[in-house]
């Protein structure tokens, strides 16, 4: 078993960042967004070992890894977990782009 190292896209640093941006502005406080980051990055480092462990996508290459409301859209090679995007499931699905 190749020891994999995650990398994240430009698209899903964005995402991230923006997502923690507006839970610091709207509660006032970076609490609950370090209480998310560090789940989120929690369970992405899981598909280091469980790189199966999302559920398949239109996108052959592609799997979605499901936490809470939101899933990491994400691509495993025999050196990379690619982490693609971060997709709150709350938002309007046509807005949505995987790659």
């Amino acid at each position: 078993m190749a020891k994999r190292k995650i990398v994240w896209s430009h698209r899903a640093r964005i995402k991230l960042y923006d997502i923690l941006k507006f839970y610091n502005k709207r509660n006032q406080s970076n609490s609950y967004s370090s209480k998310l980051y560090r789940r989120l990055t929690k369970e992405i480092v899981l598909l280091k070992k469980h790189p199966d462990l999302g559920i398949t996508t239109e996108i052959e290459i592609v799997r979605g890894l499901i936490i809470g409301d939101y899933i990491i859209f994400y691509q495993v090679t025999e050196t990379m977990i690619i982490v693609h995007n971060i997709w709150d499931c709350r938002q309007n699905p046509k807005d949505l782009k995987i790659l």
